[in-house]
Parts: structure tokens; C-alpha cells; sequence
């Protein structure tokens, strides 16, 4: 049975994002397996984020822009980011270039197979594919299938993040390439919160997505009716080709997500929590835990070592749950006053968990604060969680 240093079970963002951050590191030469049952050779989504700093992946940025357009009831505002960049990597981009550079390194392998066990022991973890074993120091798990999640609705909030996108070509321009559409509320709300994105390619080719935070999943021709109303009642595109697709389905739940699943084994990605409970943004966050990984690697010989995750913002993304759950028409108004009433900076930095208490405290006065009181009265003191179970189908359904 052959030994590694490190692996990684899925090859994903997340897996592909470790993997890279430890041969950015003085763990180069570790050895490393990456076990994933997919080829990896299809663009089946798009990642986007803000962000101040470099990453290992600036090199594959798809589309970066500078300003940001918000619309919704009444509102309409195009915001200067200022020393932010928004910015998209397209998945078969990231798989190509992580493929790449970790192929460069002789001790980093490869296996396309599926993953049907993981065991662990005091000496080490072992994983089980096809009837064959390989072991390892340490094993880093990021499989994650909606249908495993098993709400908890008497402690915890969880509901859908679904979303269906058209990447389209238009005869003449159309777009704006140096503004991207972040939040657009100008779709029936129906209890719900739902928006649309809009990511600029060029003059006359956008990737126009439909986003929405519920319990119930739409069938798919709901999902294109709402596209379609919006590409001709908002944007007014009267002509337009389809030249591709995406869609998904994210449980998103304040429900913690246990990190160590063994005395080798930890959880990296969806799997650990490393979703973004009020906004579903991921990849940042993936490559900031990966970071704290490595350090904790280095640092003290495991990985186990990292920070926690604030009690502060956990609760922050409870309210704000526990109001999309109650009252998801409103969270529009919520996201319009925020970004209306503070410097975009302040905003981003307090979506990024960055923000300070003193920051924060400063958000409180731009908001309605009715709705927080009562989710704040309903889950800190009276304990109600919100009537309703989350409705999680396999995204094929979708």
C-alpha cells in the first residue's frame, strides 16, 4: 500500500486550491495524491470575488472590472470599487492552470477513480477506491453532495442558493465591459430573495445569471421564463443566441460543519463549511483556508491548527438567514441601503468578515431595523427557527 505525505480526495476548487498552496510552500516536495472521479475537462461554472490582494490564480482571471452597477426598487447606482477588483475565473481556466503546475512536480499524483472510503487510525489515513488502498500522513476531504446535508430546522437555518445562467451573444453591442452587474432586484420577488448578475465579456456577449435564496426549487422553465423576461424587459435585448449554460444548487445553513472527521482526516471546501452562509461566495475564502492550512502545517506538524471561524459574523449570517427564510421579499431593500448609505469598502470588508466591531457598529444606523430586531429576539432569545423545510433535490432536477 503506497504512503503519501498528503491526500486529497476531490480534485474541485477546493482540493485543486490546497494542492497548489502547498507547492507555493516549503511542503513542495511532499508527496501528494489528488483522487477525483471526473476528468475535470468541462467549464461547468464560474467563480467570482472581490478582492484587494493577489492570489496564485491572477494569472487565469477571465474578466476583471472596476466599477460595480446595482439596481432595484426605486435604486440604480454604478459604484467606483476604488483599490477592490471584481473579478471571474472560468472552472476550466483554474483546472487547466492548477493541473499544469502541479504536474510540473514529480511528487504529485494524479487519480481519476471514485473515493468509496476513508478510513483513519492512530498512524494514519487511508483512503479505499476500486478495491485498492492508499495511505496517508494526512487526508483532506472535500466531497460534498447537497442530499448528504441533514438540516437541523429546530437549531439552524438552511435554505437553497439555486441559479441558472445564459452566457449570450448579442448582433450589436450591448454591454458595458468596464461595469459589472452585481445585484439587479428587478424580477417579482415572490416572497423570495431573488436578483440577477450580469458579468460584461465584451461590447456584445454577457453572462446573465438568475440567483435565488429559498427553500423551494423552481423547475428549469421557471428558471428560463424569469431569464427571459429579464433579458427583454430589463436589459431590452430583443436579440440574443444562447452560446451556453450553468446552473447549481448550494445548501447554504449556519449549521456548523465538523473540520476533523478523523484523527487524519479533515474537511477542506463545501464540506467544511467554507461556503459564505449570507452570500454563497466561496473561492476567496477556499484560498484563505487553504493558506491557514499550510501554516498550520508548518507551524505545528498538522493541519487542525487554523483560526476559528468568528462568533461574531456566525451570527450576523443566522439574522440574516432567519430574514430571507421570514421575509426574503425584503432583503433587496436590506442590500440597497447598505450599499446606498456606506463607502463600498466598508461594505466589502464587512462581507468579507474582515470588518471591524467599530465598522460594524457604523453599518447598523443605514439599515431598517425592524427586521433584524425581530430575527435577532426570535433566535437569540424565544429560540424559533422559521416554519418550513428546505426543499434539496438533486441539481439535475433543477
Amino acid at each position: 500500500m503506497k504512503h503519501y505525505d498528503f491526500i486529497i480526495v476531490g480534485g474541485g476548487a477546493a482540493g485543486l486550491s490546497l494542492a497548489c498552496h502547498l507547492i507555493d510552500s516549503p511542503l513542495r516536495d511532499r508527496s501528494i495524491l489528488i483522487v477525483d472521479q471526473d476528468a475535470k475537462d468541462k467549464n461547468d461554472r464560474t467563480w467570482s470575488f472581490w478582492t484587494t490582494r493577489p492570489t496564485l490564480f491572477d494569472s487565469i482571471v477571465h474578466r476583471s472590472w472596476s466599477r460595480l452597477h446595482l439596481a432595484g426598487e426605486n435604486f440604480e447606482q454604478i459604484i467606483d470599487l476604488g483599490d477592490y477588483r471584481y473579478q471571474m475565473i472560468r472552472a476550466i481556466d483554474f483546472y487547466r492552470f492548477a493541473r499544469q503546475a502541479l504536474s510540473a512536480h514529480p511528487n504529485v499524483e494524479f487519480l481519476q477513480a471514485r473515493v468509496d472510503q476513508i478510513e483513519d487510525d492512530a498512524a494514519e489515513a487511508r483512503i479505499i477506491t476500486n478495491g485498492h488502498a492508499f495511505a496517508g500522513s494526512w487526508a483532506f476531504d472535500s466531497r460534498f453532495k447537497p442530499s448528504e446535508l441533514k438540516p437541523d430546522p429546530t437549531r439552524y437555518h438552511t435554505l437553497n442558493l439555486h441559479f441558472r445562467g445564459w452566457e449570450i451573444e448579442t448582433p450589436e453591442p450591448a454591454f458595458n465591459p468596464q461595469v459589472a452587474t452585481f445585484l439587479d432586484f428587478r424580477t417579482p420577488q415572490k416572497q423570495d430573495t431573488r436578483f440577477f448578475y450580469v458579468l460584461p465579456l465584451s461590447e456584445q456577449r454577457a453572462l446573465v445569471e438568475y440567483t435565488l435564496f429559498s427553500s423551494r426549487l423552481l423547475r428549469r422553465e421557471e428558471y428560463e421564463r424569469a431569464l427571459g423576461n429579464y433579458l427583454w424587459n430589463v436589459l431590452q435585448l430583443g436579440d440574443y443566441r444562447v452560446l451556453g449554460e450553468e446552473k447549481g444548487i448550494i445548501p447554504i445553513t449556519d449549521q456548523p460543519f465538523p473540520r476533523r472527521t478523523g484523527r487524519h482526516v479533515m474537511t477542506i471546501g463545501a464540506k467544511g463549511g467554507r461556503i459564505k452562509p449570507a452570500t454563497g461566495f466561496a473561492f476567496l475564502r477556499i484560498q484563505q483556508d487553504s493558506a491557514a492550512i499550510v501554516d498550520s502545517l508548518l507551524r505545528t506538524g498538522q493541519p487542525f491548527d487554523i483560526p476559528a471561524d468568528s462568533a461574531r459574523y456566525r451570527l450576523y449570517d443566522s439574522l440574516m438567514l432567519h430574514i430571507m427564510l421570514r421575509r426574503g421579499a425584503q432583503v433587496q431593500q436590506l442590500f440597497t441601503r447598505l450599499f446606498k448609505r456606506n463607502p463600498i469598502e466598508r461594505v466589502l470588508r464587512f462581507l468579507d468578515e474582515a470588518g471591524s466591531v467599530w465598522e460594524n457598529l457604523q453599518l447598523i444606523p443605514t439599515l431598517p431595523p425592524a427586521p433584524f430586531l425581530e430575527a435577532l429576539l426570535r433566535v437569540k432569545v424565544l429560540r424559533q427557527m422559521p416554519p418550513g423545510s428546505i426543499d434539496i433535490r438533486d441539481a439535475r432536477a433543477a
